[in-house]
């Protein structure tokens, strides 16, 4: 058995994928950060803040450095701390979005500690700084620790505007070029993605763009980079979008639904389950 053992670990390392970085230790910044950023019904502890975020700050500089020379990954990790209560300044925003909006909601503690669509909107958030800031690969380590929790997709290219509300967000996916402005509602199995896809296409707009005020119901696609969803339109539940839409539309599917008893039912039903 020790032999085959052997073996198959020869095997395997004939195709190794080195990523010199500590996926584990990142995904701990984001818990750390969000917890930081919300410390509901916490005690003020300095010194316990202290040394946590000293963590975070340990962890970045030593998994960027990896990357990036060390030099530059000090400045990075410099100008993102200089970031953070920016963020913390957007959430909150984001999280009264959803409070203001969701009639379920009792508290911005409620939204903060239960909702998967705000964690996802602040692993997004934290992710597009990153981005933002050229670091290869880490930015979609957070955004994908946050996608396997929740289920939501939000590449950290996004550019995301104030007071996004995205309720329920199963299934969402919010594609690298996407634009999205102020006060922008998205309910759950939305996809804004591209129309098709080569990688040829990779610094092209291939995403829509979503301007103020919109809304967005369930299961909507909406695709293509020169998509343009008007400010203040709605758009219903499970449409297909690849073209632009003017401000203030309604867009919305209509099916034709039949409604019978059982007793007058002549057809067969023939489901397969």
């Amino acid at each position: 058995m020790k032999k085959k053992i052997n073996e198959l670990i020869d095997r395997l390392e004939l195709h190794p994928i080195c990523l010199p970085i500590n996926k584990k230790e990142l995904e701990q910044v984001v818990k750390i950060l969000f917890s930081k950023m919300f410390p509901v019904c916490e005690r003020k502890n300095r010194r316990k803040i202290e040394q946590e975020l000293t963590t975070v700050y340990n962890i970045l500089l030593e998994n960027i450095s990896k990357i990036i020379n060390t030099k530059t990954a000090e400045s990075i990790v410099n100008t993102f701390f200089d970031k953070i209560p920016s963020i913390q300044e957007a959430l909150y925003k984001d999280a009264n979005a959803f409070y203001k909006n969701d009639p379920a909601a009792d508290s911005l503690e409620e939204v903060v500690l239960a909702y998967p669509g705000f964690f996802a909107l602040a692993a997004y958030r934290i992710a597009h700084e990153f981005h933002r800031l050229e670091v290869p690969i880490i930015p979609r380590i957070f955004s994908e620790y946050a996608h396997a929790k929740v289920g939501i997709d939000i590449h950290p290219g996004a550019q995301i505007g104030e007071s996004f509300f995205l309720d329920h967000g199963t299934g969402t996916v919010i594609g690298e070029t996407t634009i999205i402005g102020n006060n922008v509602k998205i309910y759950q199995g939305v996809t804004l993605g591209a129309l098709y896809v080569t990688k040829n296409l990779s610094k092209v707009k291939r995403h829509p763009t979503v301007e103020d005020n919109v809304v967005i119901y369930a299961g909507a696609t909406i695709l293509g980079g020169d998509t343009v969803i008007g400010h203040d339109s709605i758009i219903g539940g499970n449409v297909w979008i690849t073209k632009s839409i003017l401000p203030y539309t309604l867009v919305y599917y209509s099916s034709e639904m039949k409604i019978k008893t059982v007793k007058d039912f002549k057809e067969p039903i023939n489901y397969v389950i």
